[in-house]
């Protein structure tokens, strides 16, 4: 029976399908504004607190001047620019900021991966849930909190140095000692990180084939030949991914900490980019000098952003963004 027939007999399955069809694209498209609806708060407050205060940027280029305003201070081009590659403290002062960056990405990733490794082995469910949770906790609390346990553990009287002292050993101060600070940042900031990185090598670990393990095992592979043949291998992909994101804050060492922590018997080794800009932009109002330096910071993590995307996509197939 064709469509007209079953039109004149008032039964039109066709029609029934079709207002079945028109009423899912309705939902659907209810569904998917309700989504839409979800995202926007969150896309208006990017917009309000990323990238309108990017018109902030023009005092880069000008002798900023608060009581004219931003358009109608002088420009002056890149004169802020060249004043800051003539600084004699400048190269100290990336030095600086390379080696606590490098340092806490570097070790940070080692200590995570290896913490991953060997938190996967353990096979008591609520032991792995609670040290999971244990080292996770750190990556919330803020350094103002931390800053006052670092200092109570390494100050000069702190618990550290009691239990050096009680050894017969002398006491170190590692909070003014300009050898041993950037090695503390580094380390305070490791141990409050790992646990927020573990869990996305953890997660790396548990998304490969447990075949693969077991055929090694049969094959008479160790635990470490199976760790170095068949899990590494299958981290690669993340580990490449995280450091590709790390790259990008190669040159931000952590203002939080690092201004809670230092002190002027530090800045020859502790004193970053950061904190540089803090004291020169705003303690000392050169807010257009300031605003250079920031600039600078961020055109280089976006060129390494850029770079470590196309990296990972040639190594990896997989890409950032």
């Amino acid at each position: 029976m064709d469509r007209d027939a079953l039109v004149l007999t008032g039964f039109c399955p066709f029609e029934m399908d079709c207002a079945k069809n028109e009423k899912m694209k309705n939902v659907r498209r209810r569904s998917e504004l309700s989504y839409h609806l979800m995202v926007f708060p969150g896309l208006f407050f990017l917009i309000l607190f990323s990238y309108i205060p990017m018109v902030g940027l023009l005092m880069a280029f000008q002798d900023f001047v608060p009581a004219k305003g931003l358009f109608r201070s002088e420009f002056v081009g890149l004169k802020h620019f060249t004043y800051m590659f003539q600084l004699p403290d400048i190269g100290k002062i990336i030095r600086n900021t390379l080696v606590i960056a490098l340092g806490k990405m570097m070790l940070g990733m080692v200590i995570a991966i290896a913490f991953a490794i060997l938190l996967n082995e353990v096979r008591i469910k609520i032991m792995k849930k609670t040290v999971q949770t244990i080292v996770y906790l750190p990556h919330f609390l803020s350094w103002v909190v931390l800053a006052s346990v670092v200092t109570n553990m390494f100050g000069l009287d702190g618990s550290v140095n009691q239990v050096l002292a009680s050894l017969g050993l002398e006491k170190v101060n590692f909070l003014g000692n300009s050898r041993v600070f950037p090695s503390l940042i580094i380390g305070t900031d490791v141990w409050k990180e790992f646990g927020y990185s573990s869990v996305v090598y953890l997660a790396a670990i548990t998304s490969i084939d447990p075949g693969l393990h077991e055929a090694a095992t049969m094959d008479g592979a160790s635990w470490w030949k199976r760790i170095w043949h068949v899990t590494l291998p299958g981290m690669l992909p993340i580990i490449l991914l995280m450091t590709a994101t790390n790259l990008t804050s190669i040159l931000s060492a952590g203002f939080d900490q690092i201004y809670n922590l230092y002190s002027p018997l530090v800045y020859e080794t502790g004193d970053v980019l950061d904190t540089y800009v803090y004291r020169i932009g705003l303690v000392g109002r050169q807010y257009s000098f300031g605003a250079a330096v920031g600039l600078c910071r961020s055109i280089v993590g976006m060129v390494l952003l850029l770079s470590s995307n196309a990296l990972t996509k040639k190594l990896t197939d997989q890409k950032i963004f």
